[in-house]
């Protein structure tokens, strides 16, 4: 540890790093009974730490390595870190990103003048690309997170920190993907202040260091999920896994909904849109603040960015209140009678009403769909589902159905026929490229009817896709290998209640 707080102490960062901001968060400390900082890294020139690490690693080149120049694989921030830094020190750089990476992120890049390789549908592609080009041309590989330059780059927000805030910290906590900033800050605070906890922050889908340490050895996941894509890494690097498991005192996972919450709350205190990654490590403290509600001292959560799609921000918006435990989402099965609709919605009282789907079905039964919203779900919510109940209502809270939450509040309103028994629904993530609905056509082949499409881009790399098929049960084992063969993530969501409730035969 004392040779990386040497290095993070030696570090050339601010030729064109800035000295950002510990701004403290007066809102959320006040709700969640805590003196709350966000480190705003966010204000870099790129709008993410990554600058850091990126030049911190290409001034310390030889003269040999920057006369040939240097390459990296990113769809995103360490991108425009290794192009930037490139920039300034007159050096070639190229920068691999996947086919599917949406321009603006394209042109970020572009911007600072490096050359730009789209190949492959993915990152793992894409990284493989790169390192094939830096064999073939000479160039210097830059990796986002395990490289001990890069690590003690990181490290320099954790120097900060600790100037910033001379009073004691409780803890600290750092997003993690690959591992390079927790491992930097962690390496620097624990060294300092060994009695300031540091705690990494990872999505629920993509918590590959938490796997490793875990397991005690690196661990590649899967899949990841892609909301959070800063962050998506399947597998954490190997120093700064090292690192991690040595000096973190925990990691937390965060789910969707929780950092789509911490979005909004970076917004209401500093009038800011973080990024999913950005804004992960204030999820993470916020469950920590509710965990533990004797504290000692400040916490500390480091904004990682702020490389936002504004077309996300619609499906941040949607899911913020979820996130916050501000709204619920309930299906809810009414008797089919004159006045049972009139007589359901004066039970919901004054409530605020966020959504309300429901269409006469023939039967005996109706079902609704409706969201409320609450001040405090966790104290609101059982007495609702209880005075319903009490009514003789059937009541299924679909709050945590990320299916019903994406798709299926978009489409209640039509049932399939009652001939259509042997329909089983998939939940895909499709890249969001041209040809990419042709690609999935062509490979589940012409065998099956498709009997239900819903679609929706959330303005990342990927966009998400429910898609019903009409296939006979002896037919099942056919249609999963050409699914894998297909290469697209899937679920079966055949049994979800959701489907069952508003959209199945």
């Amino acid at each position: 540890m004392t040779d990386y707080v040497r290095k993070i102490l030696d570090a050339r960062v601010y030729d064109v790093a800035e000295q950002t901001p510990l701004d403290p968060l007066t809102r959320l400390g006040g709700r969640i009974g805590a003196d709350v900082f966000l480190k705003r890294e966010d204000l870099q020139p790129i709008f993410s730490f990554k600058i850091r690490g990126a030049y911190n690693k290409l001034v310390r080149l030889d003269a040999a390595a920057r006369a040939a120049g240097v390459i990296c694989a990113s769809a995103g921030n360490h991108a425009q870190g290794v192009a930037l830094s490139a920039k300034r020190l007159g050096l070639r750089a190229v920068i691999v990103m996947p086919v599917t990476t949406p321009p603006i992120k394209v042109e970020a890049v572009r911007y600072w003048g490096a050359e730009i390789v789209l190949h492959g549908d993915t990152f793992d592609v894409a990284y493989e690309h790169a390192r094939k080009l830096e064999a073939e041309q000479g160039l210097t590989f830059v990796h986002p997170y395990d490289d001990p330059d890069v690590i003690a780059g990181q490290g320099t927000v954790g120097v900060e920190i600790l100037h910033q805030h001379p009073d004691p910290i409780e803890a600290v906590f750092v997003p993690i993907g690959g591992g390079g900033l927790a491992a930097g800050i962690a390496s620097y605070v624990k060294f300092l202040r060994p009695e300031t906890r540091v705690i990494g922050v990872e999505p629920v889908d993509a918590a590959s260091m938490k796997a490793a340490i875990e397991a005690g050895r690196r661990v590649v996941l899967d899949r990841v999920g892609l909301f959070a894509d800063g962050v998506a890494v399947r597998q954490a690097g190997e120093e700064t896994f090292r690192l991690c498991r040595a000096l973190l005192d925990d990691v937390i996972v965060a789910d969707t909904d929780a950092i789509c919450a911490a979005v909004k709350d970076v917004f209401e205190d500093v009038r800011v849109i973080a990024e999913p990654a950005g804004a992960l490590s204030l999820a993470g403290l916020k469950a920590y603040a509710a965990a533990n509600p004797t504290r000692t001292g400040s916490l500390v959560a480091v904004a990682s960015g702020a490389n936002m799609n504004f077309d996300r921000l619609r499906h941040v918006a949607e899911r913020a209140e979820i996130g916050e435990a501000r709204e619920i989402l309930l299906a809810v099965t009414i008797p089919e009678v004159a006045g049972s609709y009139r007589r359901f919605i004066q039970v919901l009282g004054n409530r605020s009403i966020t959504e309300f789907n429901y269409r006469y079905a023939a039967g005996d039964r109706a079902h609704v769909f409706v969201g409320l919203k609450l001040g405090d779900a966790r104290k609101e919510k059982p007495p609702i589902i209880e005075s319903l109940t009490g009514l003789g209502y059937s009541v299924l809270d679909m709050s945590a159905d990320e299916t019903a939450k994406i798709h299926i509040r978009y489409m209640v309103g039509g049932r399939a026929p009652a001939g259509l028994g042997d329909e089983i629904l998939l939940r895909f993530e499709f890249p969001e490229r041209p040809g990419a609905l042709m690609r999935f056509l062509d490979g589940v082949g012409a065998d099956w009817n498709i009997t239900l499409f819903h679609y929706r881009n959330h303005g990342a790399d990927y966009g998400r896709v429910l898609v019903g098929l009409q296939v006979p049960a002896g037919g099942r084992a056919r249609l999963e290998a050409q699914l894998d063969a297909l290469g697209y993530p899937w679920e079966d969501e055949t049994g979800n209640p959701a489907y069952r409730l508003f959209l199945g035969a």
